[in-house]
């Protein structure tokens, strides 16, 4: 019960890629990088368990960018080809590649992470994959022309690569799909039923993780413009409850979500943020505590799982251990006081 966990990336060490940016350049090259890859991986895997953290994660140490990490090893996309595009309903630009093929698997992307953390972790793993919507919002299309179609074809490649994730053992696969709260319309015409041909077949815990983006200015800035109640959720959850996702993660902490909306889930587990990832304060387990408190008047605490808002790959390294302990701190203050045996 309470059972923590975090959203997936953590800051990179400084001697890996260069600190709080996204997109950061590796330092390290061929083997070196391997192994260095592999290093940080089991440091993120021991800072979670050290801190409490029941479901722990990879960190996202061996990609360079949630849904760029993916489509490296994924044809029809051409990387060489990169273009600055608005990504987001434009709230910012980006450079991304440009699909100019049909879109192809050859090879399994991150089967090898798994096997590694799975090595080395008796905790619950978690693997986090970009969802097809956000994909699609993340490169240039000069092939397909068509963001639904398109999305399909993510699904499909997304599948094959979650199947092995499985096998490889992940016991949650967690699609990330931020874009969930931009494009409301596309959301239901197919976004949805994209997300759930992504997960389809799977046995282990699925998981959709929807998040008003990383704490960077851009997503702060455009935070700013939705008003004292920010109710994105309010259209996706309903559709999100009588899917096939087992899990759904979303923002809480320090955020203008009215917290009535996660009763629009009906029967899913939460993975509700609680853990402000957009501010360099560290929060308190009493911080914690009283987020988690609040969460529990609308999700039953055997559904409950504290996790942070986002992705901590920004932050300073030392501010996000200190997140993370604080969140596990917080998680063990409410179940003493649920009568929770640790």
């Amino acid at each position: 019960m309470l059972r923590t966990t975090i959203v997936g990336s953590l800051p990179k060490p400084a001697w890996l890629a260069a600190p709080e940016r996204l997109w950061a350049p590796w330092r390290l090259e061929g083997a070196e990088l391997a192994g260095g890859q592999r290093d940080a991986v089991l440091a993120a895997l021991k800072m979670q368990e050290a801190a409490g953290i029941d479901v722990v994660t990879d960190g996202e140490q061996s990609r360079q960018h949630f849904v760029h990490g993916f489509l490296a090893a994924i044809d029809g996309i051409d990387f060489g080809k990169r273009v600055t595009i608005g990504i987001r309903a434009d709230r910012y630009k980006a450079e991304v590649p440009t699909v100019t093929a049909p879109i192809q698997r050859r090879r399994a992307v991150h089967v090898d992470e798994v096997r590694w953390a799975r090595a080395h972790t008796r905790h619950g793993l978690k693997f986090t994959l970009p969802g097809p919507m956000t994909i699609v919002d993340t490169l240039a299309d000069e092939h397909y022309r068509d963001r639904r179609q398109l999305a399909f074809e993510f699904a499909r490649v997304l599948n094959e690569e979650a199947r092995e994730l499985e096998t490889a053992g992940a016991d949650v696969v967690q699609f990330d799909e931020p874009a969930f709260n931009v494009y409301m319309d596309d959301v239901r015409d197919w976004g949805i039923a994209a997300l759930e041909r992504a997960a389809d077949g799977l046995r282990c815990t699925t998981a959709v993780h929807i998040c008003y983006g990383y704490g960077i200015r851009a997503n702060i800035e455009w935070k700013q413009t939705l008003g004292a109640q920010w109710r994105q959720y309010e259209s996706t959850f309903p559709l999100l409850a009588t899917s096939r996702i087992g899990q759904v993660s979303v923002e809480c902490a320090n955020s203008r979500v009215p917290l009535e909306l996660l009763g629009l889930l009906g029967g899913k587990d939460v993975q509700a943020g609680v853990i402000d990832v957009a501010s360099e304060r560290v929060e308190t387990a009493e911080d914690v505590a009283a987020w988690i408190r609040r969460v529990l008047e609308h999700v039953p605490a055997e559904r409950l799982l504290p996790s942070t808002n986002c992705g901590m790959v920004p932050l300073p390294r030392a501010v996000a251990l200190g997140k993370i302990q604080a969140l596990g701190a917080g998680a063990r203050l409410v179940r003493r006081e649920l009568g929770v045996r640790e």
